[in-house]
C-alpha cells in the first residue's frame, strides 16, 4: 500500500460553501440578487456533492451571473470545472475567487489542492504553507499535512516528513498526518520509525485501521513476530469488516 496518490481535501471548500446558509424563498417574497446567488449556490453545491454536474453548472453558473463578486461562487465554480476537466477554466475561476478574497484560508487551500493535482508542486505547497500560517485557518495541521503529501509527490521526501511533524505538532491527534508519515517512512525502508511513530501516536489515541495495518506492516518489515500478531489481532477484533483486515488475513493465509 502506497499512499503517495493525492488525499489532499478538496471537498472542505464543499463543506464550507454548503455551509454559508440558506435562503427562504416562503412567503412570497422577492429575493435580491445576491440572495438568488446563495440560494443558487447551496443548490449547486448540492448537485456538485452528488456528482449531478450538468444542473450544478446551470446552478453555479446563474449564481455567477447573479453575484460575480461572490469568491464562494467562483470556488465552487473552480472545483465544478476541475470535475468537467476544462482546467483552464478552471484555474482562471481558481484565480478569481482568490483575488476577491486574498486572505480566504479555504480559498487558497482550495487552489493549492488543484495546483499540486496538476503537478504545479511549488506554487501549490507555497499555497498550504500560506493556509497554514492564516490566523483565521481553523485547520492548519490539514493544510501542513496537504503541503507534504504534495511535497512527497514531487520528490521531496525530507521537506514532506518536516510538513507532516509540523502538522502532528499543530495537532498531535490527527490521525491523517501520522499515516502519512508512517507511511513514507516505510517507503523510505525506516520501519523502525515508522513502528515506533505508530506505537507511540496509539498510545495516546485511538487507532484506525490503517494506521494499525501501518504499524503491522512496519512490524513485518523488523520481523517481530509478537508485535505482527498483536496488531494482527487489533486489525481483526477492532475493524473486522475492513479492507486492512482482509489484507492481513489474506498475507496470514498465504503465508502459513
Amino acid at each position: 500500500m502506497n499512499r503517495q496518490g493525492m488525499s489532499i481535501v478538496v471537498t472542505a471548500v464543499l463543506a464550507l460553501l454548503a455551509g454559508a446558509g440558506c435562503v427562504s424563498t416562503g412567503g412570497g417574497s422577492q429575493i435580491g440578487g445576491k440572495e438568488a446567488a446563495q440560494a443558487n449556490l447551496q443548490l449547486g453545491v448540492a448537485y456538485l456533492r452528488q456528482n449531478n454536474l450538468p444542473i450544478a453548472k446551470e446552478k453555479l453558473e446563474r449564481a455567477r451571473d447573479q453575484d460575480s463578486r461572490s469568491s464562494a461562487v467562483h470556488s465552487a465554480l473552480a472545483l465544478l470545472y476541475e470535475k468537467l476537466g476544462d482546467n483552464s477554466r478552471a484555474d482562471a475561476e481558481h484565480r478569481t475567487a482568490l483575488n476577491l478574497a486574498p486572505k480566504d484560508p479555504e480559498i487558497q487551500n482550495n487552489y493549492a489542492a488543484y495546483l499540486c493535482g496538476k503537478g504545479r508542486y511549488g506554487e501549490g505547497v507555497e499555497r498550504f504553507d500560506e493556509a497554514a500560517a492564516n490566523p483565521l485557518y481553523r485547520t492548519p495541521w490539514a493544510a501542513y499535512t496537504n503541503a507534504g503529501v504534495c511535497l512527497r509527490r514531487a520528490g521531496s521526501e525530507g521537506d514532506a516528513a518536516q510538513r507532516f511533524n509540523k502538522a502532528l505538532a499543530a495537532r498531535p491527534s490527527y490521525v491523517e498526518a501520522i499515516v502519512q508519515l508512517a507511511d513514507l517512512e516505510l517507503a523510505q525502508n525506516k520501519a523502525l520509525a515508522a513502528y515506533q511513530h505508530v506505537e507511540q501516536f496509539m498510545m495516546r489515541n485511538p487507532p484506525s485501521a490503517e494506521l494499525l495495518l501501518l504499524g503491522w506492516r512496519a512490524a513485518s518489515a523488523l520481523s517481530d513476530r509478537p508485535n505482527i500478531e498483536r496488531l494482527a489481532r487489533r486489525l481483526q477484533t477492532e475493524f473486522p469488516n475492513t479492507e486492512q483486515a482482509r489484507a492481513v488475513a489474506g498475507a496470514r493465509g498465504s503465508s502459513g
